[in-house]
């Protein structure tokens, strides 16, 4: 007879309180993974408690009333002091239960303690990943749709590593191809509010990896985050033609890191053009792509296929910024890489960062100048984080007590972080205009200096380029009596596995490793 905990398992995806409006996309990378637990024949709930503003009164009514003896949590680092709250919840209402943790946080931690064993001095990342261990029972980083079969035993390892490339857990291209579409059917999809120019759509993900080293940016240590790892044109398309079949949408989010890294992007671009044409309708889609890397032929193709916005990650418009981030793309780049998009008639939102090494008023004001000259339809501009598994948290080292400073050595300027428990804090994040705290400064600005330039940077070259704010949708709450209220299908939905397999769980056929 098999285990009970092996028979339903309740998913949980965290909310994400630092952002303007919680129900835009949804959290695929859990709902992969339930896509494949539902294809092994196991019951699977989905706590999906985006934009649920009491979600802890969720967690314990769903702990008192749910079957379920096994729980997996997602969580990128920003998500982490929710995750936290939930955790805590569980264990106080079900001591017993298996609790575990997956995801970009506990990959990125890992990937930095990795690191830092290979260096021979254990720090930060150590003491982060040791925390994890007390909170959780199993701890799940990489790719988690086969690792989780290995959470799932009945005396799991405390540790699924699914980062590792030499492990059969590492998902290579042909399995990406036969693995299920998320489970997409296991949140409420109306519920969730997305448009590209006014055309109803969703998200979706083409390939995973960026090669790139940019010091800012996680899981540069990871093979799972930086190993570009790609799906066929065929089982792209066949998933777009899925959503738009299900669930009536015609526009597409294409949430890669970058998608003109895959040399397959024009053969992709050409296949979406043509299916458009075969089903009669037109497709909107919007993306990622790198500057250095944008061609015409790119663009033509892009636009051909239904493209009308790109999202361009240029971060600085100061080179010796460019030079310390380990861009790769020159200020050149960038400016063609806006003239190439506009030839095409394609929109462009501008992603720029501040708090870099060697950060100053100077640089600062250039960025703001670029963007001027530059003028893009869209831009976002944050104040950067040294998360676990990026080279600015890796590469520092403690200075004084509290304080470690990244150095870059080709030009020798530094960046300052304070140590932050990432299970608890998470003000730092974008979201809310004027709610920002910075945990960075540089030699030149302190962490309240960087807030004041990031803020007035926004409102300067909003008002001079007449882009407004983004807005936001108010979180939901859940109402209850007394917990016994049902936990409405916006916020839980359960699945329903016809024929579930009778004794021990075998992973399907599909889902076995497949020869490297």
């Amino acid at each position: 007879m098999r285990d009970n905990m092996l028979d339903r398992i309740c998913l949980i995806i965290p909310p994400s309180i630092f952002l303007l409006d919680e129900r835009v996309f949804m959290s695929l990378g859990i709902l992969k993974v339930a896509a494949v637990l539902e294809q092994a024949g196991i019951a699977v709930e989905v706590l999906d408690l985006s934009g649920v503003e009491n979600y802890e009164e969720v967690v314990r009514d769903h702990a008192r009333t749910s079957a379920a003896t096994c729980y997996g949590l997602t969580a990128t680092t920003p998500q982490m002091p929710a995750a936290t709250k939930i955790q805590r919840a569980l264990r106080a209402c079900k001591p017993a239960a298996r609790i575990m943790l997956g995801g970009p946080h506990i990959t990125l931690i890992h990937a930095a303690v990795k690191y830092e064993r290979k260096r021979g001095q254990p720090g930060r990342a150590a003491a982060a990943f040791h925390d994890l261990e007390g909170m959780f029972d199993v701890l799940v980083t990489g790719d988690g749709e086969l690792a989780v079969f290995e959470a799932l035993r009945d005396l799991p390892p405390r540790l699924v590593d699914g980062d590792d490339p030499q492990s059969n857990l590492f998902l290579n291209n042909p399995t990406l191809d036969e693995l299920p579409f998320p489970a997409r059917h296991l949140v409420d999809a109306g519920s969730y509010h997305y448009s590209i120019d006014s055309v109803p759509a969703m998200s979706m993900i083409a390939q995973l990896g960026c090669p790139f080293g940019c010091g800012f940016c996680g899981g540069r240590m990871s093979p799972f985050l930086r190993r570009v790892r790609t799906r066929s044109s065929e089982n792209i398309v066949q998933e777009m033609v899925h959503l738009y079949k299900t669930y009536g949408v015609t526009g597409f989010m294409l949430y890669d890191d970058e998608l003109n890294v895959s040399p397959s992007i024009v053969e992709l671009m050409n296949l979406i053009h043509a299916t458009t044409k075969d089903l009669g309708t037109e497709f909107r889609l919007r993306g990622f792509i790198k500057a250095e890397l944008f061609t015409d032929e790119q663009a033509e193709a892009m636009r051909r296929a239904g493209f009308r916005w790109i999202l361009v990650g240029f971060e600085s418009g100061h080179e010796r910024i460019l030079t310390n981030i380990q861009k790769k793309a020159a200020q050149a780049d960038n400016t063609r890489c806006m003239e190439i998009a506009k030839k095409h008639d394609l929109k462009v939102k501008a992603l720029m960062s501040l708090g870099h090494p060697g950060e100053s008023e100077v640089t600062i004001r250039a960025t703001r100048d670029w963007l001027l000259a530059a003028h893009p339809a869209d831009f976002d501009a944050t104040v950067i984080t040294t998360y676990p598994g990026t080279p600015y948290f890796d590469e520092a080292v403690e200075t004084s007590p509290g304080v470690w400073t990244y150095t870059y050595e080709k030009t020798g300027d530094r960046l300052h972080s304070l140590a932050v428990d990432y299970r608890e804090v998470a003000g730092y994040y974008k979201g809310v205009p004027g709610a920002y705290t910075s945990y960075v400064y540089t030699d030149h600005l302190s962490a309240g200096d960087l807030v004041r330039l990031r803020d007035w940077l926004e409102k300067d070259v909003r008002s001079a380029l007449k882009i407004p704010y983004q807005t936001g949708s108010p979180a939901v709450r859940y109402e209850h009596s007394m917990g016994q209220g049902v936990i409405p299908a916006n916020i839980l939905k359960v699945s329903s596995p016809s024929t579930p397999p009778a004794g021990p769980i075998s992973i399907p056929e599909l889902l076995m490793p497949k020869k490297r």
